[in-house]
């Protein structure tokens, strides 16, 4: 079992930028792809980002590509969400998740918490 714990969030200012981290515990790091969701009030759960086992492939959804970076350090067990350019619209509670496979998806089977963000003047 999985265990995921997320930092980093809180208030950010239209165009500012925030860093998203996650801390993972139990289990092979390296077994895992890993990812980034937000969901906000009213709307579904969206992948925003996933990132394979070692890194070397990374997906996005469109409404961040170009904004949002993710990244992980197998060394730290830790997965992050570099988010720049941050739009009203960005406003979410964020959920790191760890999936079950290696290769980057957006299936995911194990769940932090949450954080929010917010993003308002």
């Amino acid at each position: 079992q999985v265990q995921l714990v997320e930092s980093g969030g809180g208030l950010a200012l239209p165009g500012g930028s925030l860093r998203l981290s996650c801390a993972a515990s139990g289990g092979t790091f390296t077994s895992h792809a890993m990812g980034w969701f937000r969901q906000a009030p009213g709307k579904e759960r969206e992948c925003v980002a996933a990132i394979s086992w070692s890194g070397g492939n990374t997906i996005y959804a469109d409404s961040v590509r170009g904004r949002f970076t993710i990244s992980r350090d197998n060394a730290k067990n830790m997965v992050y969400l570099q988010m720049n350019s941050l739009k009203p619209e960005d406003t979410a509670v964020y959920y790191c998740a760890a999936s079950k496979v290696m290769m980057v998806t957006c299936k995911h089977d194990y769940w932090g918490q949450g954080i929010q963000v917010t993003v308002s003047s």
